[in-house]
């Protein structure tokens, strides 16, 4: 018990650690690098926005997947994990990989039909494989989360 509540905790810094990290990145970082880019190289300035508004959707994205983990940590702490509380907190994960993974695969095409150079949609289809992995992993997950919950309300039905 002891060992859940500390690694609960410890999860839950560095969830705000990360959190904040992301903020950084969404507002400041990334925003500047494709304004530095276009500056630097004018033949690629029309791609600052698209490319702004891109990454800034997949940090979203990540920021979705922090709240709903964190949340979800709540129900473990409060020993309510298996309830139907928790199904939507997860179904919000699996929402959020899919949008990413759908604007990702839509980047994968764009730049796989237009690149000259391999290296960009090697790395563009690891991270396709990777999130599609993840995501598909989280569905088993939330379909193994949602049989020990019918379980659980069984058994408590039962007792």
């Amino acid at each position: 018990m002891v060992v859940k509540h500390r690694a609960v905790a410890l999860l839950r810094v560095f969830l705000v650690l990360l959190f904040g990290i992301l903020v950084v990145f969404q507002t400041l970082s990334l925003p500047g690098q494709f304004a530095y880019m276009a500056k630097e190289s004018p033949n690629d300035a029309h791609l600052r926005w698209p490319l702004t508004a891109v990454t800034v959707f997949w940090v979203l994205c990540v920021q979705v997947v922090i709240v709903a983990t964190w949340k979800l940590l709540t129900l473990v702490k409060n020993d309510r994990i298996f309830t139907e509380a928790s199904l939507k907190w997860v179904d919000a994960i699996v929402w959020a990989i899919a949008a990413a993974w759908l604007v990702l695969v839509t980047v994968f095409l764009l730049v796989g039909f237009n690149a000259d150079d391999p290296g960009l949609p090697m790395v563009l289809f690891l991270l396709t494989v990777g999130v599609t992995v993840f995501g598909l992993l989280m569905v088993v997950l939330r379909e193994l989360l949602r049989q020990a919950t019918t379980l659980r309300t069984d058994m408590e039905a039962v007792i």
